[in-house]
């Protein structure tokens, strides 16, 4: 991936307005207001990995629920395009539509290369696995998203400050469920954190 500034952690999360499927705006900020908000930006919608990755974050939903987070994807579709793709493979999650990428942006999720989302072992591996066990196979994206899109997750406390910045070391690299299930929800949210969120 190309090099970039990155979100720290205890840094103030950007504020960004974006849309919900049904064009309405919403402003980041509303998510973490007394609560804890799992953020998820997701790749373009023909990419199996951003697939895979909603599938994990559907299926931990209510968990996270049950600890009180609240869990958000962005993507990069139009409002119209978020609603059916999210009524598809996210129901019930808030998905929001930033086709001008500006919260990309301000969390600083940038690009990768060719060679790095199409043509690495790694990812070319996982699209075989994918194929075979989910029969996703790599698909142009649609208009207006662009396919060499990083993802990324933050976990945002109720002060808005950043508890986790999850930068992705390529597109298969989704973050592991000791991470998600030890570290943020084994978190005592009810106390300051003065360090990072770990596994376990």
């Amino acid at each position: 991936m190309l090099k970039m500034t990155h979100l720290k952690f205890n840094e103030i999360a950007p504020d960004v307005e974006l849309l919900s499927g049904s064009g309405q705006p919403v402003k980041i900020s509303s998510l973490w207001q007394g609560k804890v908000l799992v953020l998820a930006f997701t790749r373009h919608f023909g990419c199996p990995q951003c697939k895979e990755m909603l599938d994990r974050l559907v299926k931990f939903s209510p968990e996270l629920s049950g600890r009180g987070l609240a869990l958000t994807v962005v993507t990069q579709g139009t409002p119209e395009q978020v609603s059916i793709f999210c009524q598809e493979r996210a129901p019930g999650i808030l998905c929001l539509a930033d086709p001008g990428r500006k919260a990309y942006q301000a969390y600083f999720l940038g690009s990768t290369t060719w060679l790095t989302s199409v043509f690495s072992p790694r990812v070319i591996k996982s699209n075989r696995q994918l194929a075979n066990e989910k029969g996703w196979n790599p698909e142009l994206p649609p208009p207006g998203q662009d396919a060499l899109q990083m993802p990324g997750l933050f976990i945002i406390g109720p002060d808005g400050r950043i508890r986790l910045p999850y930068y992705y070391d390529d597109i298969t690299d989704h973050p592991s469920l000791d991470l998600l299930l030890g570290g943020v929800m084994g978190m005592d949210w009810s106390t300051p954190l003065d360090s990072p969120i770990k596994p376990g």
